[in-house]
């Protein structure tokens, strides 16, 4: 079907922020930096997932795993608790699946330019593409005695549920199992959802951790494990794919709403398609050239594109030598139809650098495709020695980049497609676009020129802690060697004011230049003063700050100005601490019994609460009291009654209420 300019136009999507998690990047710069620079970011399996040791054996033997090797994320302990506003008891119950997701999503969010705040309502919908649920499974291992009401949590179906409720996003909350093709469906779904005006705003996301043997080693018996731990994409020693953990999330909205609201476009998604393979493939496992080829007819059918168009497809890529020989097949007979002779699609795949994220996989495609895009590059693809002799490369359109490639899209923009299966015989593809080149910025961009005006620039954050790191990365940013030294003071000020949340504890400064900026936030005394460098500022610049730092509301909009507009700042440092079953936190045993109990459920610093405070202000509702009776019984053999903890208000009440069943129990 033909469409026009226009009606493609309506049906695109946005993408306006990312982020991720992958092996060896903790973000979508460290990301594409690892891929420009080839590295293989897979490793041994740590003893904290399992023995790999007692497990490897190279003969497939029953109850072994066939490799030593896979992708791993770090830190997945690493939870910044009380910004989410979750206890210490609830973090260590909770799957590392949503911790990583939530401080993901919010990396996402502030990418796009967006405020949770202003979001908290809306119709944002959540689409999360999730295959595994490890942890909840290794809790349940331990036996039926140690089985929590604080499980309830980890179902898989909470994963997106935890999202809209934490932002109280009110549009549709989803999570989609589709096996490896889960995440690519999720973006699918998050398009209909945009087109369809259900959801003015949508995050779409994949995550997956491993933290238990079971699919390795039954994998290892079908024999689609990599015995190396190595993803070989169109090599002859191909043999099955790496695992790897993954977490990625991108925002996505109407490309004309965006365009409109002055967002950041760092890509558009002009079409999509999923299709399952029927029995086309024979068998229900077996992959279908036919499956394939009709799911990128129509996904290119939606987005008006002809395939003889595109310049590079991010595949699915696995490794696994009939996956990948049907992928080249299907990619081949779509891509080269009208294709003129000698131009040649480029294909990687982002799973020879990390590995395969399962059903973060996809995502993973998706967020190294927007950085192709945006960078006009597309990075080698690792582990190629030997084509395979079961593709017919003389024949197909096709060529696997081995080392850093431009994108040449001969006069327009360029065009991808990522490619995404399923072991559900789930298949899905995008097709993305280079967004239109932004305006060149203000004429005061240079870093050592002073503009006209003063500007202020605010920052703000959940904790004094996180305000100091965030000043240190501030300061990094607008230096001579910082991203920021790329735009104009104005617009950066800009963005800090009218595109991040503001938190409690807050820092406001006043400078006419990125170097004067600099200076006022390396040094703390410029925290609680007005001018920078010991000049005096315009009088209304020094009036906001002070005004900002009070707390008192101010109209940002008015103040910067309607040609504004929004460029990327730094993230929030987290404050992160480790929270994982069995290890005692320092804070935990710290003091007396009820100290240790209250400290372990609120949901903020113990030390904001007196003993007049409610125990529902420190967030001990009534799944809390559950987990401190069961507490209480099961490590020091109290014999407590609901109803007698239900009674209690305040903390003072519950410190005297266990002082008595102490003395009682003595």
């Amino acid at each position: 079907m033909k469409r026009s300019t226009a009606d493609v136009e309506a049906r695109s999507v946005a993408v306006i922020g990312m982020a991720c998690r992958f092996p060896g990047a903790s973000g979508p710069d460290q990301l594409w930096q690892l891929l420009c620079d080839g590295v293989d970011a897979t490793s041994e399996t740590p003893q904290d997932r399992y023995d790999v040791d007692a497990l490897y054996a190279t003969d497939a033997a029953p109850g072994t795993i066939g490799s030593r090797r896979a992708g791993y994320v770090d830190g997945v302990a690493e939870f910044d608790a009380e910004f989410f506003g979750l206890s210490t008891a609830e973090a260590v119950e909770l799957d590392p699946q949503q911790r990583l997701l939530l401080m993901t999503s919010w990396e996402a969010l502030e990418d796009a330019g967006q405020c949770p705040e202003a979001l908290a309502g809306s119709r944002t919908g959540v689409f999360v593409g999730n295959a595994r649920a490890d942890y909840l499974e290794g809790q349940f291992r331990k036996g039926l005695e140690s089985v929590s009401p604080g499980y309830y949590h980890n179902f898989r179906s909470m994963i997106p549920a935890r999202l809209s409720y934490v932002f109280d996003f009110r549009g549709p909350s989803v999570l989609v199992d589709t096996a490896c093709s889960s995440s690519l469906v999720a973006v699918h779904s998050a398009v209909q959802s945009l087109r369809a005006g259900e959801s003015p705003l949508a995050l779409a996301a994949g995550v997956s951790l491993a933290f238990r043997p079971d699919e390795g080693v039954m994998m290892t018996q079908a024999g689609t494990i990599a015995g190396d731990g190595r993803s070989k994409f169109g090599d002859a020693n191909a043999d099955g794919f790496a695992p790897s953990d993954g977490v990625g999330v991108v925002v996505l909205k109407r490309l004309s709403d965006a365009i409109a609201d002055g967002d950041r476009i760092r890509a558009v998604i002009q079409g999509s398609a999923v299709s399952n393979d029927g029995r086309s493939g024979g068998s229900l496992l077996n992959p279908s050239v036919a499956g394939q080829t009709e799911v990128l007819r129509w996904a290119y059918e939606d987005a008006a594109v002809t395939p003889a168009e595109v310049d590079f497809v991010e595949a699915h890529g696995s490794g696994s030598p009939n996956l990948d020989q049907a992928e080249f097949h299907a990619l081949g007979e779509v891509l080269g139809e009208g294709r003129p002779a000698g131009d040649r699609a480029l294909v990687g795949s982002i799973k020879t650098n990390i590995g395969h994220a399962e059903a973060a996989g996809g995502m993973a495609g998706l967020i190294k495709t927007v950085l192709c895009l945006e960078h006009g590059q597309v990075p080698p693809s690792l582990n190629l020695t030997e084509p395979s002799p079961s593709v017919p490369w003389e024949r197909l359109p096709l060529t696997i980049p081995l080392s850093l490639q431009p994108l040449r899209p001969h006069g327009r923009h360029a065009v991808a497609g990522v490619n995404g299966q399923g072991a559900s015989c789930l298949n899905a593809h995008l097709v993305v676009r280079q967004a239109e080149p932004r305006p060149a910025d203000h004429a005061e961009t240079r870093w050592y020129g002073p503009s006209a005006e003063a500007y202020v620039l605010v920052l703000s954050a959940r904790s004094p802690e996180a305000l100091d790191e965030l000043a240190r990365s501030y300061a990094a940013y607008l230096g001579p060697d910082g991203a920021g030294s790329a735009y104009s003071l104005r617009d950066i000020c800009f963005s800090a004011a009218t595109r991040r949340q503001h938190h409690p504890y807050r820092m406001a400064v006043v400078a006419t230049s990125h170097q004067e900026m600099v200076a006022a936030l390396g040094d703390p005394r410029w925290a609680a003063t007005l001018s920078p460098l010991g000049d005096e500022p315009a009088a209304l610049p020094a009036a906001l700050a002070e005004r900002y730092r009070q707390g008192h509301p101010v109209d940002w909009g008015a103040v910067f100005g309607p040609d504004s507009r929004y460029v990327p700042l730094p993230g929030y440092p987290w404050q992160t601490r480790r929270y994982w079953p069995g290890e005692r936190t320092d804070e935990a045993s710290d003091g007396d019994l009820a100290t240790a109990v209250l400290r372990e459920h609120a949901r903020s610093s113990y030390s904001d609460y007196s003993d007049s405070s409610l125990l529902s202000e420190m967030g001990i509702d009534s799944l809390a009291r559950l987990q401190i009776i069961l507490k209480l019984a099961g490590e020091h053999g109290y014999d407590v009654e609901a109803e007698e903890l239900a009674e209690l208000r305040t903390v003072g009440e519950f410190r005297k209420w266990l002082h008595v069943l102490e003395a009682q129990a003595a």
